[in-house]
């Protein structure tokens, strides 16, 4: 897998949470601080984005409209659905 360019950035963290890193990384958490950091933002960005789709899954589940429309859909398709399932047997 080709790695991916990098780029240099700067942030400012509280002194016990670097400290905290720092002690991680030395008892083999990750091979160094910048790997350590990048692992747990890639998880900090994957949480963001599944609370993001939670939030819209439910919201779209109080939607009236939207829920008509999956009725709609399911209804329209309801013989593709039978077919599929007759095949199957």
């Amino acid at each position: 897998m080709a790695t991916r360019p990098k780029r240099k950035v700067t942030y400012s963290l509280p002194e016990e949470l670097v400290d905290s890193i720092a002690e991680v990384v030395r008892d083999g958490a990750a091979p160094s601080y910048s790997a350590f950091v990048e692992e747990a933002l890639k998880e900090g960005v994957r949480n963001a984005r599944e609370r993001a789709l939670a939030r819209a899954f439910h919201e779209a589940g109080e939607d009236s409209d939207f829920l008509a429309d999956v009725d709609e859909t399911t209804r329209d398709f309801r013989h593709v659905d039978r077919e599929t399932d007759e095949g199957d047997e």
